[in-house]
């Protein structure tokens, strides 16, 4: 018996080692893009854009993920009754759960599944692009009910007694008192037919179109304007009725009526996110679902809302940047997320940045720099907690990536390269020989700094972006340069080439040549560790993470547990390889479960100028920096504090090439963040560090 619980013992540790040896969804960053929100009893459903179907049980306090059997994460819409949950995808068709979403089977044919409407407990409908279909035995199969119908797009279904009503695009409503055998168009006073909502409030019927809420007294024969208070073409995209009071959700936020849609009044307080997609009822607690921050809940008739998102992680995330312990993401349309403790918790951090599709982040000392899809470039001083815009001299608003090179920072946009070396106080174009102005990825290696062109291969400056000059040799003509990376000595130059793979150069891109092939045809980032080099891709078919351990000669795939394949950004942070996706925000994974052996450097290969993050890092109260140099010049190596004074002199002394270590003991300062800064000719180099006591 003993032998038989050691042999249990043993097989069980195994499991569980193999299961750890994947990719693990971080806890964020939160929020996303909310399709519909359903409710039955205490189960509550959100069907979302990418990332399929959330669960809450506890007022939407947390969320997690259902979506087993799920082969369609683009979820439109939702719909719940006791254990019965239905999903409608864009592609997938319909799904439905007999168990509350942990298990998903398919149920008929159709795709593009805008809403649902149930006439009982077997009579269901649905609408669709296609118009709208009718299962007689509780969603087991289904038939096509359009006749009457001038238009296939269904947006709304609701049921009042026995009359079936349909709010379509562009032909307004339609009614059918036969089970939708016959449609007939109700549209006398309905002014705008693009009908997105349709609600039930005693005996009225209401209609919440792209221009606003229409009332109808008499089943939908006549409709009345009821827009006394909305903002001026408001798309109303939700109605709801909880007690005595309407509530619409619109493009312009959440507005009352409490008197049956005569007037209304805005209730938004503490809605960051004004687009508010749906809405839904659970006793006195009101649920909103936004376009892209996710699910509020107001407990007090909308008067005050709060965001609840915890584990509900439905959001693209395009940068990702790494700064001592901590990590920040740049997202698509949520500002700036940061954590401090390896992905375990994230916060937003997002004060003052009034533009929030963050393309690219990068950081300068103490100074922490956000590149906007529109906005420009924003500073902050103090990690994250408040931000300003630095765009004077930049023209181009549209920023794709940032990078820092010493004490300047580049911004590449789609009219050239920007240079500032006040910390963005000023801008400058530096362009000179850039014969293609769409210029994406941005790549700093010591003194030389590379930019990667839409059409036009990769330039080279090697005086601060002065002057640029083509290094395309083997690239072909019009290359498309997607992604920039380079081998942690510096020695290998990779090109993600769009449609082609990826590129490798041995000499500073003054000649390339075709490396393996990842089996993916866009690639979008790279990161290194040590000797290895990784590949993310973001497109459909065989995409997501590849690892090459033989300078880019031989790839394999590194994807098990990563369920969102498209993956945005790379970073390293200690043991642990980060990947940020277009859908379902940050993912994490060891090291040591992708990399089975570690290639030496030979002692041959020549060193370049770099500094290494401190180790340990937060620390108490000492810690070891590792640096190396590739020319024998004079070398400084300086502690500082977050306001720029001199702390202590590590360094300062001519050195030959080669790798060093230094001690630093703080046993004499406070807790706080510190910047350790390594010059060598015109190379600097500049690190943050935390002391913890």
């Amino acid at each position: 018996m003993k032998k038989a619980l050691s042999l249990l013992f043993v097989i069980t540790i195994i499991a569980f080692q193999q299961s750890e040896a994947q990719w693990v969804q971080t806890s964020g960053p939160t929020g996303g893009s909310i399709g519909t929100l359903a409710v039955s009893g205490s189960d509550i459903y959100a069907a979302t854009y990418g990332s399929g179907v959330f669960h809450s049980t506890d007022n939407g306090a947390n969320w997690t993920t259902v979506n087993a059997g799920l082969t369609d994460m683009q979820a439109w819409c939702v719909a719940a009754r006791d254990t019965l949950v239905f999903i409608g995808t864009q592609t997938g068709g319909l799904f439905y759960s007999t168990d509350r979403g942990i298990s998903w089977a398919k149920s008929g044919t159709m795709t593009n599944i805008t809403t649902f409407a149930a006439l009982n407990d077997t009579t269901l409908f649905v609408g669709t692009y296609s118009g709208v279909y009718r299962s007689i035995d509780t969603g087991k199969t289904w038939s096509v009910v359009n006749f009457g119908l001038s238009t296939p797009y269904i947006y709304s279904l609701i049921v009042s007694d026995t009359v079936l009503y349909a709010g379509t695009s562009n032909g307004g409503v339609f009614r059918s008192t036969n089970k939708g055998t016959n449609w007939t168009a109700v549209n006398t006073g309905l002014t705008n037919k693009y009908v997105n909502a349709l609600c039930i409030f005693d005996t009225m019927l209401f209609a919440g179109t792209n221009n606003g809420v229409f009332r109808s007294t008499n089943n939908g024969t006549n409709w009345t304007a009821m827009n006394t208070g909305l903002a001026n073409y408001t798309s109303v995209k939700s109605l709801i009725v909880s007690d005595t009071n309407l509530f619409a959700g619109t493009t312009n936020g959440i507005f009352l009526s409490a008197n049956k849609g005569a007037s209304w009044s805005a209730v938004d307080t503490g809605l960051t996110n004004k687009q508010v997609f749906t809405l839904a009822v659970s006793g006195t607690n009101l649920f909103a679902g936004t376009n892209g921050d996710g699910v509020f809940l107001s407990t007090n008739n909308g008067a005050n809302w709060t965001e609840i998102n915890a584990g509900l992680i439905n959001i693209g995330v395009n940068s990702l940047t790494v700064s001592g312990s901590d990590i920040f993401a740049g997202t698509q349309n949520r500002g700036v997320f940061l954590s401090t403790d390896n992905g375990t918790s994230w916060n937003r951090v997002d004060s003052g940045l009034t533009n929030l599709s963050v393309q690219s982040i990068a950081i300068s000392a103490a100074n922490i720099f956000a590149g906007t899809s529109g906005g420009g470039v924003f500073l902050s001083t103090d990690n994250g907690t408040s931000w300003n815009a630095v765009n004077t001299g930049l023209s181009n608003l549209y920023v794709n990536k940032l990078a820092v090179s010493g004490t300047s920072l580049f911004a590449t946009t789609s009219s050239g390269v920007y240079r500032t070396t006040n910390n963005g106080t000023s801008w400058i174009p530096t362009d000179s020989g850039l014969t293609n102005q769409y210029t994406g990825a941005i790549l700093a290696s010591g003194t030389n700094i590379f930019v990667a062109t839409a059409g036009g291969g990769v330039f080279l400056s090697s005086d601060n972006g002065v002057s640029w000059a083509a290094v395309d040799s083997g690239l072909g003509e019009n290359s498309y340069v997607d992604a920039l990376g380079i081998s942690e000595d510096g020695t290998h130059l990779y090109a993600g080439m769009r449609g082609n793979s990826i590129y490798l150069s041995t000499d500073n891109g003054t000649s390339w040549s075709q490396a393996g092939y990842p089996n993916a045809p866009w690639v979008s980032c790279f990161a290194a560790s040590g000797t290895n080099i990784f590949a993310g891709t973001s497109n459909t078919g065989n995409t997501g993470l590849y690892l090459s351990t033989d300078n880019g000669a031989g790839w394999s795939e590194k994807n098990t547990g990563l369920t969102d394949s498209y993956v945005m950004a790379l970073a390293v942070s200690g043991s642990d390889l980060f990947a940020a996706t277009i859908s379902n925000g940050v993912w994490k994974r060891s090291l040591s479960d992708m990399i089975t052996s570690v290639k030496q450097h030979p002692t041959d290969v020549p060193m370049r100028f770099s500094l290494s993050q401190n180790y340990p890092n937060p620390f108490n109260p000492n810690t070891k920096i590792e640096y190396r140099i590739s020319n024998a010049e004079f070398v400084t190596l300086k502690v500082y504090d977050v306001l720029g004074r001199e702390i202590a002199t590590l360094v300062n002394e001519r050195k030959s090439p080669g790798m060093y270590e230094v001690n630093f003991d703080a046993s004499k300062l406070s807790s706080n963040v510190y910047f350790y800064q390594l010059r060598s000719g015109a190379n600097v180099e500049t690190k943050r560090m935390v002391l913890v006591k």
